[in-house]
């Protein structure tokens, strides 16, 4: 578990700002499971989708994230994992593989988390921004992310990591703008096995 609370260039949980955060979002609550709520609803709420908002710069560290108060779904996904880290609670990152618009390729990564609980184990949060058609939610221990697998080629990657995959690093930190991020979206190839 170690791994899932470990501070790190992307998520800089130790950072003076982020710390203040998380103790603020953690205030008055009692149980890991009431601080991963409050600390999710902020990231998905209160921090701006880059593409939803048109929204530069291009952030990628979570305390940029905060700083700035925008970022794409990788980042946001930064930011909650440094909160929910600062609060002592393990938390991991997650991605799916999704279609861009029309249930069609191309496709392109999509992040998100996951938060150890005691009671249930590792439980995975859509912290991306709710909008039409979106309906993220934490509601332990279902699942209501923000998009579900729907097309051949999608894919929901099991692995929880610790840190981003490089990558997600490689695009949000070489890209001057959202749009440049946008023209670049990170994808893995999914390999079907013959069985």
């Amino acid at each position: 578990m170690k791994r899932y609370l470990a501070v790190s260039d992307y998520i800089d949980w130790q950072h003076p700002d982020v710390l203040a955060k998380a103790r603020v979002l953690s205030q008055g609550l009692s149980t890991p499971e009431a601080i991963a709520k409050q600390c999710f609803e902020f990231v998905r709420d209160e921090i701006k989708h880059s593409i939803d908002y048109a929204l530069n710069p291009v952030t990628c560290k979570a305390s940029d994230v905060l700083k700035h108060q925008t970022g794409y779904c990788y980042a946001k996904s930064h930011l909650l994992a440094a909160l929910l880290r600062a609060n002592g609670i393990a938390t991991g990152l997650c991605y799916q593989r999704l279609t861009l618009q029309n249930d069609e390729p191309p496709f392109t990564l999509h992040g998100l988390n996951a938060v150890f609980l005691a009671d249930i184990g590792w439980y995975r949060i859509d912290a991306r921004g709710n909008k039409q058609g979106v309906d993220a939610q934490f509601n332990p221990p279902v699942e209501q992310l923000a998009f579900a697998i729907k097309t051949q080629g999608e894919a929901d990657f099991l692995e929880i990591w610790p840190e981003p995959l490089p990558l997600i690093v490689d695009v949000l930190t070489q890209s001057d703008s959202v749009e440049e991020v946008l023209h670049h979206l990170p994808d893995i190839e999914v390999v079907q096995r013959l069985v």
